[in-house]
């Protein structure tokens, strides 16, 4: 909440913050009384309902957003307070913000939850339907085409399975966006724990994972379970599009600046960001690289791999089941951590996924170490 004097109705600087509370203080980083508006709250809409407010008497209530990483949804009410003239502050207009991100996602999750649902299920649900009508017709004694068709059902109710899953994993994490994790994580670690988790389906494709995890210990700042989904998705699509007695390689590195995080790890690949986070002085990353050696992608597929079920043309293997979120996925945790994504391929060389951290800082005690 603040209190904005108006001065001289052609006067810009003469909006100034009379008062405000801590929480406005705090969030728009107000470090004294009778500071300039247009330095505190620089979107238009705001300034213009403000100045109505003070100089037409008019209430209103707008919405906006504030870029970034992390997008967040405000309303802010004005409303004017009268003459302030014996204090010699001209007009007063009262501004009060809310920040209403997760009620706005909310309502967006609801709506692309069911619009994606809805798309997505109706092909195997139709699937479904006709199976279960030839078997109530001229296949009701037919066995093998009973057990066949019901192979195909059991199929087809595991893909619906898995997409809602998916799609309920991708709001969660959508939801809470926006709120910074609080936790620890040892990527080389969650890298580790990946790996042996998987370890059955990379027997049964007949694919050897090789991990090179450093010597430092790689610290960040994170949620653990959305980090090893990020490393599990990553891994999975690796596997997924590996040759039988193929390789997939998995690096974690530490202590790395900025351009070294995203630097090209794949000679002669198509390099690309798809999450780029704010640079930062003196932040050092950690990174985990995935990399296969399956049929790889042009570059003109890249840009839209993290979209929601985008796949590749050509790369619609039925062995190759998924729902064509993993990465949709893998982008939103990466953006709650502030972290970067980068992709290198070209076709017939694989395809190199790089996901990079912000690491944790150690503090160490002064007097102690003295």
């Amino acid at each position: 909440m603040l209190i904005i004097s108006g001065g001289e109705p052609d006067d810009i600087a003469g909006r100034r913050v009379v008062m405000a509370n801590k929480a406005a203080r705090d969030l728009l980083r107000i470090q004294r009384q009778g500071a300039l508006l247009v330095q505190v709250i620089r979107e238009p809409g705001v300034l213009e309902a403000v100045d109505e407010a003070l100089f037409g008497g008019v209430s209103r209530t707008t919405d906006y957003a504030t870029g970034g990483q992390r997008d967040r949804r405000w309303r802010a009410w004005t409303r004017p307070l009268g003459d302030g003239e014996g204090k010699g502050q001209g007009a007063l207009a009262l501004v009060i913000l809310r920040d209403e991100t997760d009620a706005r996602r909310t309502e967006m999750m609801r709506v692309d939850f069911l619009a994606n649902a809805s798309h997505e299920l109706r092909t195997p649900l139709a699937s479904l339907s006709g199976f279960i009508e030839t078997l109530k017709g001229h296949a009701r004694d037919d066995v093998a085409a009973r057990d066949r068709f019901l192979d195909i059902m059991s199929a087809q109710a595991d893909r619906m399975g898995r997409l809602v899953a998916d799609l309920l994993s991708l709001s969660r994490i959508e939801l809470n966006e926006h709120i910074p994790p609080s936790g620890r994580v040892d990527l080389d670690r969650a890298a580790s724990d990946v790996v042996d988790a998987v370890s059955v389906l990379t027997q049964e494709k007949q694919v050897d994972v090789v991990v090179d995890q450093g010597e430092a210990r790689a610290s960040i700042s994170g949620d653990r379970d959305e980090i090893l989904q990020v490393v599990q998705n990553l891994l999975d699509n690796a596997v997924k599009y590996s040759p039988k007695g193929g390789t997939v390689e998995i690096s974690v590195r530490s202590d790395l600046s900025f351009d070294e995080a995203w630097a090209s790890r794949m000679p002669g690949a198509t390099r690309l960001p798809l999450v780029t986070p704010d640079r930062a002085v003196g932040v050092l990353y950690a990174a985990v690289t995935v990399r296969d050696h399956g049929p790889g992608m042009a570059r003109e597929h890249l840009p839209r791999l993290t979209e929601r079920f985008y796949r590749v043309e050509g790369q619609k293997s039925g062995e190759r089941q998924g729902t064509g979120l993993g990465l949709a996925i893998v982008k939103h945790i990466i953006n709650r951590h502030q972290g970067g994504l980068v992709v290198e391929s070209a076709p017939g060389l694989g395809a190199a996924f790089t996901a990079w951290f912000p690491m944790v800082i150690e503090r160490r005690d002064v007097r102690t170490a003295a």
